[in-house]
């Protein structure tokens, strides 16, 4: 009896822990291989600091999903009305039981009054040096250096206490080794006598054949081509189109003010009439370049296109911080190079967005980890919801990532495989390939940067139900050509697209000439927004999240592309055919198409003519 008695005393003693005790024990919750041209440098300052986001578990996002297909098909009897900011707050806020769970967790660590929320509370924001984020995720950071020289601070593995993995779905920066790029490159030129008096010609009065030089595109070519050029806003200011800009880029005046001049006088009072909104400590420099420095290309680009096109219809545009290598400090902490989350974080906090947002950027989608991914999506799916177009290029490397000359190897097993990208690769949002030339237009390549326009199949997300009809009868077009290099139930891309070589844009007083989808996608952004503009004034909503209206009706406004390929990985990659691809979607626009589309008159853009 007394043996028994003790050995009872001696398992209730050294037993299995309790159902608390397991909870609060930390388990992995992610591991993200570290890319292949990332090289550990050595262990990261215990005082660095970062900002660290929270992401908690959205209580009601399958309802969202839902609303945003049912307000963004033509077919059904919601399509156009879609949620206010205080609707979406409330489908993607947490539950009270995560948000309790989450915050007595952080209350251990740090001070409650140093956590910044959301408006949903599905997000939550700390600033802590590295060696407290350490203990708080048990993990360790290293300093890791890319092959282009810069360096970021990261780790390949957290951890969460157990009762908690259910109820955060993404801590960041951890392990997003995010490489954001902006899809064009420059070429600096000369402008010369022809292309000015071209540029100076009426509106209205030439065709593509007069008013376009392939070599040196101007928006008067583009607005002729795509049959704008005759439209003139009618609700400026109720409609308005985004910029965002990332990795120090900016929107210069004095160059957008010179391109004007040149290309589209009437215009010109554009250059001071844009409004810049920094994000996160993002740059809002206007003076020139100095010796050596080149940035803003990017952003004279963008701001440069839609101007041309979609003036005056006013232009918010968004300055992101956050590029490695910074030197943080107590008042400025790092935020590191995450563009998406904090961009979208913010644009979901204001009150008004406007209808269109334009995006000229993507990384490879094998160096944003899941997690990250799939959170940020899920807040493009919010923004969209809120009736927002968000516009992304789809690539300049063809099927091989980023850029040209990627190196096709795959982040989970170092095989070779087509490297989708992303956010091309989130189903929410519209992917934008890149075409040249003008009778007819064929899938952008230009020999001498390689330049390919980027095209595939996600590798993250499964293909939503609009694209289904059409990427299957593409994917037998093809058969099995590259079998195993892709994942064929992904989410494919590009939607459309539009041109993308030889932009005459203007960059620290010089004219250069600008090629990629980053061209492709202001220029789609400009034209969506001037049909936003013509729906508006005619009483109606604007369109909202594109892909359901464009797969079902709106794909009979675009001109097929049927010739060309996404060139990349020693392939001649995916190639243009009849009807949707995967490589130029399905095709570019037509303006008085578009507008029959949408069930308004042709006739809406021919009587306003500008003289």
């Amino acid at each position: 009896m007394r043996s028994s008695v003790l050995l009872s005393v001696i398992f209730v003693g050294f037993g299995a822990a309790t159902p608390l005790q397991q909870s609060r024990r930390y388990v992995v919750k992610e591991t993200h291989r570290v890319p292949w041209d990332f090289v550990r440098q050595g262990d990261a300052p215990g005082d660095h600091r970062i900002r660290l986001q929270v992401g908690l578990k959205q209580d009601r996002f399958d309802e969202l999903e839902r609303h945003l297909y049912e307000t963004s098909d033509p077919d059904d009897v919601r399509y156009g009305q879609h949620l206010t900011a205080s609707e979406v707050n409330e489908l993607v806020k947490p539950s009270d039981k995560s948000l309790r769970l989450v915050r007595e967790w952080l209350y251990e660590h740090v001070d409650p009054e140093d956590i910044t929320y959301s408006p949903a509370s599905d997000f939550l924001s700390i600033t802590l040096p590295i060696s407290k984020v350490e203990r708080l995720l048990e993990t360790k950071y290293s300093v890791y250096r890319h092959t282009d020289g810069s360096t970021i601070v990261r780790t390949p593995e957290w951890k969460l206490p157990l009762h908690l993995h259910d109820h955060i779905t993404a801590v960041q920066p951890t392990t997003s080794f995010i490489r954001t790029v902006p899809q064009s490159s420059m070429f600096l030129g000369s402008a010369g006598k022809k292309v000015q008096a071209k540029a100076h010609r009426r509106a209205g009065n030439g065709t593509v054949s007069k008013v376009c030089d392939a070599d040196n595109v101007t928006p008067l070519c583009l607005r002729t081509l795509y049959e704008t050029v005759n439209y003139v806003p009618q609700v400026p200011g109720e409609n308005q189109i985004g910029l965002a800009n990332y990795l120090g880029e900016t929107n210069n005046r004095s160059d957008a003010r010179i391109f004007l001049q040149n290309y589209r006088p009437e215009a010109t009072a554009g250059a001071d009439a844009y409004s810049i909104v920094s994000i996160a400590n993002g740059t809002l420099q206007q003076t020139p370049n100095g010796p050596g420095e080149y940035f803003g290309m990017e952003g004279s680009l963008d701001v440069q296109t839609l101007l041309g096109i979609s003036w005056p219809t006013p232009i918010l545009s968004y300055s992101t911080g956050g590029e490695p290598p910074e030197i943080p400090d107590v008042d400025h902490p790092i935020v590191d190079n995450e563009p998406y989350l904090t961009w979208v974080n913010y644009v979901l906090e204001q009150d008004f967005v406007p209808q269109v947002i334009s995006n000229s950027y993507e990384d490879n989608e094998q160096t944003v980890p899941l997690s990250y991914a799939r959170v940020v999506c899920s807040q493009f799916a919010a923004l969209s919801a809120r009736g927002v177009s968000i516009i992304f290029g789809s690539g300049d490397g063809g099927v091989s990532g980023v850029q040209p000359g990627g190196s096709c190897l795959s982040n989970v097993n170092n095989q070779t495989q087509f490297i989708p990208l992303f956010p091309s690769s989130c189903p929410y949002i519209t992917s934008v390939g890149g075409t040249f030339g003008f009778g007819p237009e064929v899938v952008a390549y230009h020999p001498e940067n390689k330049y390919s326009s980027g095209g595939g199949f996600s590798n993250y997300f499964p293909r939503p139900k609009y694209q289904d009809a059409a990427v299957s009868g593409y994917l037998e077009t093809i058969g099995d050509e590259f079998k195993g290099l892709y994942n064929c139930s992904g989410r494919a891309y590009p939607d459309i697209a539009a041109h993308s070589i030889n932009y005459t844009i203007i960059w620290n007083g010089t004219m250069i000439l600008g090629h990629g989808t980053s061209a492709a996608t202001p220029t789609i952004s400009a034209i969506i927004s001037l049909l936003n503009d013509a729906l508006i004034a005619d009483g109606r909503a604007p369109l909202g999240f594109l892909n359901p209206w464009l797969y079902k009706r709106g794909k009979k406004a675009f001109v097929d592309v049927t010739s060309g390929s996404a060139i990349g990985c020693n392939t001649t990659g995916f190639p243009a055919v009849k009807g949707w691809d995967a490589v130029s979607g399905f095709g570019t626009p037509r303006f008085s198409k578009l507008l029959k589309a949408v069930g308004l008159s042709e006739d809406v853009s021919r009587p306003h003519v500008q003289q």
